[in-house]
């Protein structure tokens, strides 16, 4: 009885430790995993391309069909680039300094008693304010055009940013912080030798959402009083009606957008690898 009960037990491991042979439908899922967002493209441009044909006439030429869109972002590239180089030196220079600042505040206020229960309060009441109602007013205090399109953008990016360092800090151990304390470190040495590699993951977390914020406040910004960028690239063409312009200049600039923001998580990925 007892070598039945053995073989039992060997045969029963024998099998979990094999691997399991996809059945049909998982073999299915398998072949289409990761295509997802392929077919749901394809499913919006036939979507697209379907309202083109269906919805727009020589009177309502608002939804223009891909390939004339197509065509026109095309045309329009070397334009495009000239806009993207314009945007870029509003957004990196303002979102660099939001990122510096907002990592070396949130840290250095959650960890500082009497400036957490100062500042906390004020953050509750400012962060929700829309950096949107600040563009009127920086355009009209600021001696140039530029200045007030990175202050808009710093201030976007800076509330993420903070937000997330802050609760990054806040969530350090105690223990890490005595341990800090026996070994005869500074403040200045527990903040960048403990809360700050601790708070990376909630920093890189901040920091896509303050791009994103900057790409649409800098969107913004240019409608205002920009000579070229993306913005003022979709707001041009929107006024002369040139739709499919308008449109490649929508898409063009998601395009750019998403790319930073792939580049950001890239970055996370080497900065943060032992979290793989």
């Amino acid at each position: 009885m007892d070598m039945l009960s053995s073989a039992s037990v060997l045969a029963e491991s024998s099998v979990v430790g094999q691997p399991r042979r996809p059945t049909q439908f998982g073999s299915v899922l398998w072949r289409w995993s990761g295509k997802e967002a392929t077919l749901l493209f394809a499913l919006l441009l036939l979507a697209w391309q379907l309202g083109a044909m269906f919805f727009t006439s020589a009177a309502n030429p608002l939804l223009p069909s891909p390939a004339r869109v197509a065509l026109a972002l095309w045309d329009s590239l070397p334009e495009l680039w000239v806009g993207t180089w314009s945007s870029f030196l509003i957004l990196v220079p303002g979102y660099l300094a939001a990122v510096a600042a907002g990592v070396v505040a949130g840290l250095l206020v959650a960890t500082t008693g009497w400036l957490r229960r100062a500042f906390f309060p004020f953050a509750r009441v400012v962060a929700p304010v829309p950096p949107t109602v600040y563009i009127p007013y920086a355009i009209a205090l600021l001696p140039t055009f530029l200045l007030s399109a990175m202050f808009v953008v710093f201030i976007g990016a800076f509330w993420p940013v903070f937000q997330s360092a802050a609760a990054g800090a806040l969530t350090v151990e105690g223990r890490y912080r005595d341990n800090a304390r026996v070994l005869g470190f500074t403040h200045r040495e527990y903040l960048c030798k403990v809360v700050f590699p601790a708070s990376l993951p909630h920093i890189f977390s901040g920091m896509a959402v303050g791009l994103a914020f900057a790409f649409i406040l800098l969107t913004v910004a240019e409608l205002f009083g920009a000579n070229a960028g993306l913005g003022r690239f979709v707001q041009y063409y929107a006024d002369f009606a040139d739709y499919p312009r308008m449109v490649a200049g929508i898409l063009y600039t998601g395009l750019v957008t998403f790319l930073s923001l792939s580049l950001l998580e890239r970055i996370r990925e080497r900065a943060l690898f032992w979290l793989k």
